[in-house]
C-alpha cells in the first residue's frame, strides 16, 4: 500500500488530537509534534512494509490482500494499546 495523503494524515492527526483531549489532560508535545508523528509513521510503515510481509506464514503472505494483512497490523498493535480498544473496532473478539 502507498503512503497516505496529506488529507489522510490530518484526518488521523485531528483524529488523535480529538481523542486525547477527550480521554487526558495535556500532552507534552505540539499539535505540530503529532502532525510529524503521523507523517513518521505513515512513512516508516511504507519503508518496512517488506520486513511484514516476510515475517507473515506463507499461506496467509500469498493469499491475504493488502487490506487484509494491514488489518492484521493494526489488529495486533490496537491490542497492544488495549484489548478493550481493539473490541471497540472489532466488535466481539471472545
Amino acid at each position: 500500500m502507498a503512503e497516505l495523503s496529506a488529507a489522510d494524515r490530518q484526518r488521523i492527526w485531528r483524529g488523535l488530537m480529538r481523542y486525547w483531549s477527550d480521554s487526558q489532560t495535556g500532552q507534552p508535545w505540539s499539535k505540530a509534534d503529532l502532525q510529524a508523528a503521523v507523517n513518521a509513521a505513515d512513512t516508516w510503515i511504507d519503508d518496512n512494509q517488506t520486513g511484514y510481509n516476510t515475517a507473515l506464514p506463507d499461506t496467509f503472505k500469498n493469499n491475504a490482500t493488502q487490506a487484509q494483512k494491514t488489518l492484521l497490523f493494526c489488529a495486533v498493535a490496537l491490542a497492544r494499546v488495549s484489548i478493550d480498544f481493539l473490541r471497540k473496532v472489532l466488535g466481539d473478539i471472545d
